[in-house]
């Protein structure tokens, strides 16, 4: 696995640490939760200029600053500009890359963003491809994932 990948694929794993973070029931500590938010900026930060060599690395990459971004509270001023950067990428990608788990969980971050229901849709039309009986812990995960984020819209609200 290249450099950029692992990189790519530590960061989806801090970065969902951190989203779930006390959520097995353990306790919260300050500065653990602290330490996690500032090292999943480090990383975000480290990784938002970088571009991927092909369409997996790409889509891995836009996929781990989406949930980084998403799941650290600090902002240095610019988070908001550097998701729509990766929002405009991850779209550009999101038409080339195959179906597939990865592509489900780039729709659903995105959409998460965005709450463009054709992502939605999507998603949905992969998950249902997939024999329910056979699905793998990730399948499972990302299902969850897409059943969150559609049953939560926060912070999405629409003002009339």
């Amino acid at each position: 696995m290249n450099s950029l990948l692992s990189r790519a694929l530590e960061l989806q794993r801090v970065a969902h640490e951190l989203m779930y973070f006390g959520m097995d029931g353990t306790p919260v500590y300050s500065d653990t939760f602290c330490r996690l938010n500032k090292e999943v900026l480090v990383q975000s930060d480290s990784l938002f200029p970088v571009q991927g060599s092909d369409v997996e690395e790409e889509a891995n990459l836009c996929l781990a600053l989406l949930m980084g971004y998403n799941a650290t509270i600090y902002d240095d001023g610019d988070k908001e500009q550097k998701k729509q950067v990766v929002l405009n990428r991850a779209c550009q990608v999101l038409d080339r890359l195959p179906v597939s788990l990865l592509k489900v969980r780039l729709l659903v971050y995105t959409y998460g963003e965005v709450y463009e229901e054709s992502l939605l849709q999507e998603a949905h039309a992969i998950v249902d491809s997939w024999a329910k009986e056979t699905m793998t812990a990730e399948q499972v995960e990302a299902v969850k994932e897409l059943r969150n984020i559609e049953e939560n819209p926060y912070p999405f609200e629409e003002v009339e």
